[in-house]
């Protein structure tokens, strides 16, 4: 079952998304899912199996992109900023379930395209991405040098 994020579970949406991201701090996470509750332009999902102890194994979250995204033709696109399901409920098609609402949105939002991105190496990724639709549309390699 899906909960959308509000004041009563981005607590858990910063512990899914530390998971995700554990190279960011808790904290952080934390103001930063609390800014998400008021935006226009951003929301997440959270799923859960359980409506008795309704503890969360999964979130999705999702921004709109006015600004060019890479393959996409219009403007906005609703773009997929992190997905998350925990290791123990993988493949059993909760991240499908997650992306169907972010693309509800996406459409309640006005996009008609979807998108999102991962890491060149992170095949679970690329295969759970292609496996629902997605198409890639361009492999990129970001470079930085202290000056």
């Amino acid at each position: 079952m899906m909960d959308r994020l509000n004041k009563d579970n981005f607590q858990e949406c910063a512990r899914l998304a530390y998971a995700l991201w554990p190279d960011t701090e808790y904290h952080e996470l934390l103001d930063y899912f609390k800014d998400i509750i008021d935006s226009d332009n951003q929301d997440c999902f959270l799923y859960y199996e359980d409506e008795d102890s309704k503890e969360y194994i999964g979130f999705a979250q999702a921004s709109l992109r006015f600004d060019y995204v890479e393959g996409s033709d219009s403007s906005p696109v609703v773009y997929i900023e992190g997905i998350y399901v925990d290791d123990n409920y993988r493949r059993k098609g909760i991240a499908q379930k997650l992306v169907k609402c972010v693309e509800d949105w996406g459409k309640d939002m006005g996009c008609s395209e979807i998108a999102s991105d991962c890491e060149l190496d992170n095949n679970l990724s690329i295969n759970f991405h292609k496996s629902i639709g997605f198409e890639e549309a361009n492999r990129l390699v970001c470079f930085i040098k202290r000056i």
